[in-house]
């Protein structure tokens, strides 16, 4: 006999991922419950454990069992996250992340391929647009597409079929046939052909035959009746005709085997270099054969296309008085407003249809517009937009597959957003909560904080002291509590201003850079001063033109004043009394070499070697500075070749890197480790340390065992002072985050006078906690001590409010900005109606002020 199984028996979903003993990285055996379905945000200084925990320990657990579930015929064909280090992980759902840094896409993908607009305006031009006849006789919108039936056309009675929407694609038939469909055509650049014209073709003077692998044609060509053996520009008009377009006639050629020294004979088909980079070009397979190529070609917009890639054909339908090539241009929020007045345009049988595709094209454009990137046009190569754009878009397309059960892991998505648009991206964060996911965003943005249902937050310091879990409550709750760090910047208590600020009358006191431009993409005309010796800070909305004023005309047109060249467009003048040298500083990783550590990027790695060198034992054994190098000297593990690691490969599973186990990531082989010098601190072990024992040090502690070591000590110093003291010497630079990066690459210049120096720097708050934005502040204040101007690009507003001088950009994205909107101090700015940033500034001090 069955007994019924009561209802409520069934056990409840749980609400939480359970953690247990997590070590990734400097997690400190963190035990940690993180809830579902809910906005927890995770923060803490740089360097805490904030992305170990979040993307190296939920997502990698989450993928790594999403992936465990497939056949293992599909698990041999996709990369494989490696299991965690971490005892248990209960309850994780499947994970997805949107990185910090999406993957560049390829020459093919637009803004409007990769959100799938384009595919709603596509259909609307296939099922909606005034299709052509073959003779050129526009035809009024009808049924016959959808109906897949011909039309007649009404002025000369030919029978045709109008393009579907597939046939609408640059990716397929509707191609132009001349540029492919990318909307650009590569010519050989005759110019780069012969970079040096005192060589003889005898010593390569002819780069493509050099680089492109046929060092025979310069036999061939002596055949032809060119001189090998002069100089380049000796040659007469018909010698050069001939090298740079001869006819790809066969010779009988003798030659030698540079690498054999046998000589040989054959016979050759000549190819003129224009002729051996074409046909270079034709064989391109990959990223790699394009780059050996590249160098020798001009790129240029198709002159049959325009740039928009699509054909003819293509082109010649019109919806609303426009093609598809003209709507592509448009900005998508100017490009939403024209759509909605589609089915107003259509004959009635057509009106439901037009109502549906636009009604579809609009629901996936307003996720976009909410996370404020309603100022790029369908067209924008994925390529050209940035890091913050490109992670905004595949978030809206998450939003949009209606997936539900996942843990969508995200770091920092409020890069590049100005807080005008965060509320929209609150906002598309709901609602992938409100279709049953659960989201955790790593993140420093405390409006994004404040509007977090939880604050899980990792600490108290970096590296070492760091990996503990701080606070773990509902944000009402965690900000109340005094172990948190963040709190003060939460609720506002903390003080904004850390900087002595500079008067408005003497902003301007040690000169200007005065810049003015010629108006290029939607940014007009501009006229702006920039003071020297300051801290300038160029804010405004997303697409307002902040790029385009300080990267793509100040950073040039400084550039070629430091070269004496001609200015570049768009900028028509600048004048300077100080500026001689323009140094650009990003967030970028430092390479991708896992040989680059901390030590050897710094420069204090070539005193270490050196001082190690000089050691009695070093000198008994005959080593010199060279040895002891781990990538090149005599003392590094041959097991590993000096990287720390080794890699396994374990066939259907992904491969795996371990420490290396002959030098247990040291990088040194056994004797590297006999060798040691007498440290200056006596509380160390009296025998001294091996140099693979101090690179396994932090900045901080080899700071104090080097003290005796003028010039080290001073590489070591700066590093600290920069807030990167928790770094291990032995670190590899790819492994640090952005802000790391950032700051490491500022060390080499904190030592030096900087009269005459422009710093410039994009986004430099990016990743940073607001206690490291502070940090960062001391640094550009030092260079602005030692004589450096410092231009920073920047939508954060501890770093506004800090500035000398603020140029605001606006008051829009796009058509609706590239204006200066306000010049001035941040309190002038903040006192300006007119300004956005200004009316954000202006709540922001006063929350302070209020504490």
């Amino acid at each position: 006999m069955s007994t019924a199984v009561p209802a409520n028996s069934s056990p409840a979903a749980p609400t939480a991922i359970s953690v247990r003993g997590a070590r990734v990285h400097n997690l400190k055996n963190v035990d940690v419950e993180v809830p579902l379905g809910k906005l927890v945000t995770v923060a803490g200084v740089s360097g805490s454990g904030k992305s170990s925990l979040a993307l190296g320990v939920l997502y990698a657990e989450g993928a790594r069992r999403y992936l465990e579930s497939l056949s293992t015929y599909t698990r041999r064909r996709l990369t494989q996250a490696a299991r965690p280090d971490v005892d248990e992980v209960l309850h994780v759902p499947a994970a997805l992340a949107l990185h910090q840094r999406p993957p560049v896409p390829g020459v093919r993908s637009t803004f409007g391929t990769s959100t799938e607009v384009l595919s709603s305006l596509r259909l609307a031009y296939s099922r909606l647009g005034s299709h052509c006849c073959p003779n050129g006789h526009a035809n009024a919108p009808s049924t016959d597409v959808a109906l897949e039936i011909p039309t007649t056309c009404a002025a000369c009675g030919v029978e045709f079929y109008g393009p579907g929407a597939e046939m609408m694609a640059f990716n397929s038939e509707g191609a132009c046939p001349r540029c492919e469909g990318t909307g650009v055509v590569r010519t050989v650049d005759e110019a780069t052909l012969v970079p040096d014209e005192s060589l003889t073709i005898d010593e390569g003077a002819v780069a493509p035959w050099q680089n492109l692998m046929w060092s025979l044609m310069k036999d061939v060509a002596r055949e032809m009746g060119v001189r090998t053996d002069v100089p380049f520009r000796e040659l007469t008009e018909r010698e050069r005709e001939i090298v740079f377009h001869g006819p790809a006639e066969k010779r009988h050629i003798l030659y030698v085997n540079e690498k054999t020294g046998v000589a040989g004979e054959m016979d050759f088909t000549y190819y003129s270099a224009v002729h051996t980079v074409e046909n270079a070009l034709s064989k391109v397979k990959d990223e790699r054969g394009m780059k050996r190529v590249e160098k020798f070609l001009h790129e240029a917009v198709c002159p049959d296309c325009g740039g928009s890639r699509l054909s003819e054909l293509v082109r010649s339908t019109k919806v609303r008085g426009i093609g598809l090539d003209e709507a592509c241009r448009l900005p998508l929020s100017e490009l939403v407003e024209w759509a909605a007045g589609i089915a107003d345009t259509m004959p009635q049988e057509l009106v439901a249809m037009a109502r549906q595709i636009v009604d579809e094209l609009i629901v996936t454009a307003r996720r976009l517009l909410d996370l404020g990137l309603g100022y790029l046009s369908l067209d924008r190569a994925s390529s050209t937009l940035s890091t913050g754009e490109r992670q905004r878009v595949q978030l809206a397309r998450a939003v949009r597959n209606r997936t539900t059960g996942v843990l969508y892991v995200l770091d920092e998505p409020s890069i590049g957003l100005h807080p005008a648009n965060l509320a929209g991206l609150t906002g598309v964060l709901r609602d992938l909560l409100a279709d049953g996911n659960s989201v955790l965003v790593v993140d420093h943005d405390v409006a994004l904080l404040r509007q977090a249902d939880w604050l899980l937050e990792i600490g108290p310091g970096s590296g070492h002291a760091g990996g503990e879990i701080v606070v773990n409550a509902p944000v009402a709750q965690a900000v109340a509590d005094p172990a948190s760090r963040i709190a003060p910047f939460i609720t506002g208590a903390a003080e904004v201003i850390c900087r002595e600020p500079t008067e408005a009358e003497e902003v301007f006191a040690h000169g200007a850079v005065h810049l003015e431009t010629a108006p290029i993409h939607t940014v007009h005309a501009l006229d702006v001063a920039i003071p020297e010796q300051r801290l300038t800070a160029v804010t405004g909305v997303s697409g307002s033109g902040k790029t385009t004023l300080v990267l793509e005309s100040l950073v040039p047109a400084l550039r070629a004043l430091a070269d004496d060249a001609p200015l570049p467009a768009p900028a028509t003048s600048i004048q300077t009394e100080q500026a001689q040298r323009v140094v650009v500083v990003d967030a970028s990783p430092i390479g991708t070499n896992v040989r680059s550590t901390v030590a050897t990027y710094s420069g204090v790695m070539d005193e270490l070697r050196r001082v190690y060198a000089r050691t009695p034992a070093a000198r008994e054994a005959g080593l010199r500075a060279g040895d002891f190098s781990y990538n090149t000297g005599s003392l590094r593990c041959a097991h590993c070749d000096g990287t720390g690691q080794i890699v396994l490969d374990v066939q259907f599973l992904p491969d795996v890197d371990i420490v290396c186990p002959e030098c247990g990531g040291s990088r040194y082989g056994e004797a590297a480790r006999d060798i040691r010098r007498v440290l200056a601190d006596g509380d160390r072990d009296a025998a001294g340390l091996s140099l693979p024992e101090l690179l396994a040090l932090t900045v901080d502690e080899a700071e104090q065992v080097c003290a005796d070591l003028p010039r080290a000590r001073r590489h070591l110093h700066l590093l600290s002072e920069l807030g990167l003291g928790y770094l291990t010497l032995g670190e590899t630079t790819t492994a640090l985050s952005g802000g790391e990066a950032q700051r490491l690459k500022l060390s080499a210049d904190l030592g030096r006078d900087q009269h005459g120096t422009v710093f410039v720097l994009d986004e430099p708050s990016i990743g940073l906690h607001p206690l490291d934005v502070r940090v960062l502040l001391g640094v550009l204040d030092r260079l602005v001590e030692r004589g450096a101007s410092v231009v920073v690009i920047e939508h954060d507003l501890d770093m506004i409010a800090n500035a000398d001088w603020v140029i605001d950009m606006g008051p829009g994205g796009g058509e609706a900005g590239g204006r200066v909107v306000a010049a001035g101090t941040p309190e002038q700015l903040a006192a300006d109606p007119a300004s956005i940033t200004g009316r954000y500034l202006a709540e922001h001090l006063a929350q302070s002020s209020a504490h």
